[in-house]
C-alpha cells in the first residue's frame, strides 16, 4: 500500500464519539491528530472510536478539507460508499444516472479494467482502515481488563469484517495483521483469507458483548455471529467448497439469540429516528452511527438520501437532492412480476413544479393516478416496495431507451431523513438515518437459502413466510414456489439498496452469466452476460506497481 494514504490517523474520533453512545468517557476528551507513522502518543479510548468512525466518515473536519487518504476524493472515499457502489451500482437494483461521471458507464454495464478509480477508492479506504485497526490492536495487549478485551474484540471484529470486503471484492487482501512502516503487505487469498477470518470471528467471540447488550453502534456476539453465517454462505464462490451447514447454524444462533427481533414496520429501519425507535432498534444489530451535525459527509445515508432525490419531490427529507440514483426496471419489477406497475398515463401532462405549491398539492394531484409511495406498496402487497412514481421532480418513465437524466426510472424513497414520530428533524441538509449495516432479517433468509441448499425445502419455506409475515405482504410463497429465483429475488426486495446484491448475485451464479439478464447488464438494454474476471474486481494498477507481493486478477 502506498504511505502516502496513511495518514491523520485518529483525529475522526471526537467527531463521532458523541454519535456512538457511551463509550467511556471520550465526550469530555480533547482529541488531536495522531499520527502512528511520527508519533508514539496513544490514547486508547479516542484509538477505539475512531475504528468506529471510519465506518461513517471521511476526514477530520467533516464534509472536506482534511481527509483521511490523500489523492483521493474525499466524498467518494468513505467505507460505506466506496463498498455500496461496488455492490450496487452494476447490478439489477439501481443506477447512477450521470453517465459522464467517472467509471459510471464502466459500472453500469460491468467493463471496468485495473486503472479504474472506483476499484481502487474501495481498495485504500479498506486498507487504511485495517492498518488503523492493527496499529490500535498493537497498543492494547490483552489483559485482565473486561473493558481493554471487549475494544481489542470488537477491532477484530472490524478487521474481520474489512477482510470480508477484500476477500469478496478482489478474492484477494493486501494482508498484515501487524502495523509496520518498514514492510510491504503480503497477498493473501482464497482459502487463506477466509480461514484467517474465520479464526479471528472465532476467537474474538468470548470478549464481545452478549446480544443486545452492547452501546447501540457498538459490534455484539450477534453480529460476529452473523458475519460469520454471511462468510459460509458464500464459501463456495471464496474457497471452492460450500459450508451451507455453517451457515445455518450461525443464522440459527442469530434468530434464537433471546434478543433480536423482526421490525413489524419495514420503513422504521430506514428513517431519521432509527436510532431511538425501539422496533428498529430490535431489528438493527449493528448500525453505522450518522447524524445531520456531528458526521456530516458525503457518504454514508447522505449518500443514500440525497442521491436518490431530486428538487420537487415531496417529502425529501433533505433540501439537497442530487438526482442520481434511480431504480432499474428490473428491480421494480421483483415486486410487479407482471409489469403492472402504477405510473401516470402516457398522455397525461404533468404539472410544472412551479404549479405545485406544497407536498400536499403533489399528494393530491398523484393520488388521483395512484403513484404516491403509499399507493404502489398498496398495488405491490409489500411494504418494501418503497418508490415513487409520481408528479414530484418530473415525470418518470419505466422502459428508458437511453439513461439520460433522473426521469428515466422511478425513484427509490426506501432511505429517509424523516422521523417516524412526526417531529422534524432540524438537520434537513445532512441527514441524521443510521445505516443498518447488520439486521436481523439476514438472518432469516441466510438459514432458508442455507436450508434450500441442504434440501430441507419446509424449514425454508417456513423462514421466509415468517419474513414476509412481518413485512406486510398479502401473498405469501408455497413450496411449489420455492426456487433459486424466487429466494434471490427475496434477497433483493429485502436488501435493495443496503450495498450488497453484487454478492448474493454472483452466490447464485447470475452476475456475469446469461441466467439471469436484467436492463443494461453489458451495456445494452435488454442485457447480456459479460466476462467472468468480472466477478472480482482487478487489483489497482497503484499497488500493482508499489507493491511487488500483489498479483493481479486473472483477465485484467
Amino acid at each position: 500500500m502506498k504511505k502516502k494514504y496513511l495518514k491523520h490517523i485518529f483525529s475522526a474520533a471526537f467527531i463521532m464519539a458523541t454519535a456512538l453512545g457511551n463509550v467511556s468517557c471520550i465526550n469530555d476528551l480533547d482529541i488531536s491528530s495522531i499520527d502512528p507513522q511520527t508519533s508514539p502518543a496513544f490514547d486508547q479510548a479516542s484509538a477505539f472510536v475512531k475504528q468506529y468512525a471510519m465506518l461513517g466518515l471521511t476526514g477530520q473536519q467533516g464534509l472536506a478539507g482534511k481527509p483521511d487518504l490523500d489523492g483521493q476524493d474525499e466524498g467518494e472515499s468513505g467505507f460505506y460508499r466506496t463498498t455500496f457502489n461496488c455492490q450496487e451500482l452494476s447490478t439489477d437494483e439501481c443506477v447512477w444516472v450521470w453517465q459522464d461521471n467517472v467509471d459510471i458507464p464502466q459500472f453500469t454495464g460491468m467493463s471496468w479494467n485495473s486503472s479504474s478509480q472506483r476499484t481502487e477508492w474501495v481498495y485504500v479506504r479498506l486498507g487504511y482502515d485495517v492498518t488503523q485497526m492493527n496499529f490500535f490492536l498493537d497498543q492494547i495487549a490483552e489483559i485482565n481488563d473486561t473493558e481493554t478485551n471487549r475494544q481489542r474484540s470488537e477491532v477484530r471484529f472490524l478487521r474481520a469484517l474489512h477482510y470480508w470486503y477484500f476477500l469478496d471484492l478482489f478474492g484477494k487482501a493486501p494482508f498484515k495483521e501487524h502495523f509496520d512502516t518498514e514492510t510491504l503487505p503480503e497477498e493473501k487469498s482464497g482459502k487463506d483469507l477466509y480461514d484467517f477470518i474465520q479464526k479471528e470471528l472465532e476467537e474474538s467471540e468470548a470478549d464481545m458483548y452478549e446480544p443486545g447488550q452492547a452501546p447501540f453502534g457498538r459490534a455484539d456476539k450477534a453480529a460476529n455471529w452473523l458475519l460469520r453465517a454471511r462468510l459460509y454462505l458464500n464459501a463456495k464462490v471464496y474457497t471452492g467448497t460450500a459450508d451451507y451447514e455453517n451457515a445455518k447454524i450461525y443464522a440459527d444462533k442469530v434468530i434464537n439469540s433471546g434478543y433480536y427481533e423482526l421490525c413489524d414496520d419495514y420503513k422504521l429501519m430506514f428513517m431519521a429516528d432509527n436510532d431511538q425507535n425501539a422496533k428498529a432498534m430490535k431489528e438493527i444489530i449493528l448500525p453505522i452511527r450518522q447524524d445531520g451535525v456531528k458526521t456530516r459527509n458525503y457518504g454514508g445515508s447522505t449518500y443514500l438520501i440525497c442521491g436518490t432525490r431530486t428538487g420537487g419531490m415531496p417529502h425529501m427529507g433533505t433540501t439537497n437532492g442530487w438526482s442520481c440514483l434511480i431504480a432499474r426496471n428490473a428491480l421494480v419489477n421483483k415486486f410487479f412480476p407482471n409489469g403492472d406497475v402504477p405510473m401516470i398515463p402516457d398522455n397525461v401532462e404533468v404539472p410544472t413544479q412551479e404549479q405545485f405549491a406544497n407536498d400536499a398539492e403533489i399528494d393530491a394531484w398523484d393520488a388521483q393516478y395512484g403513484v404516491r409511495t403509499e399507493d404502489i406498496i398498496a398495488a405491490a402487497g409489500d411494504d418494501r416496495a418503497m418508490f415513487y412514481s409520481g408528479a414530484g421532480g418530473g415525470k418518470r418513465t419505466i422502459d428508458p431507451d437511453k439513461i439520460s437524466n433522473f426521469q428515466s426510472g422511478l425513484s427509490i424513497v426506501k432511505w429517509q431523513n424523516i422521523r417516524s414520530d412526526g417531529a422534524a428533524t432540524s438537520h434537513t441538509e445532512y441527514p441524521d438515518t443510521d445505516i443498518p449495516l447488520f439486521r436481523l432479517a439476514e438472518a432469516y433468509l441466510t438459514h432458508a437459502e442455507a436450508c434450500f441448499r441442504l434440501n430441507d425445502k419446509n424449514t425454508a419455506l417456513k423462514d421466509i413466510q415468517t419474513l414476509r409475515s412481518k413485512r406486510g405482504c398479502t401473498a405469501q410463497p408455497s413450496l411449489a414456489d420455492l426456487t433459486e429465483t424466487y429466494i434471490l429475488d427475496e434477497w433483493a426486495r429485502e436488501f435493495y439498496l443496503e450495498g450488497r446484491r453484487r454478492s448474493d448475485l454472483i452466490r447464485f451464479d447470475s452476475f456475469t452469466t446469461s441466467k439471469y439478464l436484467w436492463d443494461w447488464k453489458g451495456g445494452v438494454k435488454n442485457g447480456q452476460a459479460v466476462s467472468d474476471i468480472y466477478n472480482v474486481f482487478p487489483i489497482p494498477e497503484s499497488d500493482i506497481n508499489n507493491n511487488p507481493n500483489m498479483s493481479q486478477n486473472e483477465g485484467y
